[in-house]
């Protein structure tokens, strides 16, 4: 068995996309329970668009997992 998927996303950047990302689905979640329609689209949408957008520029800024074990 080899150890090409060591780390399964345990980095920086992964966890900070996804807690953002969290936060932004419970953010929009509220929105859409009490029909506050722009606390959605901005908060909801837009919050996970920027998570996501963080979590590539950590990457990208060397906290994320290393190029040479992403391309497997």
């Amino acid at each position: 068995m080899s150890a090409e998927h060591e780390s399964h996303g345990n980095t920086p950047a992964a966890w900070t996309a996804v807690a953002l990302i969290t936060i932004a689905f419970l953010i929009g979640t509220y929105g859409v329970m009490t029909a506050n329609w722009p606390v959605f689209w901005i908060g909801g949408v837009g919050g996970t668009i920027g998570g996501g957008a963080v979590g590539k520029v950590m990457a990208m800024m060397g906290m994320g997992t290393p190029s040479d074990t992403a391309a497997h």
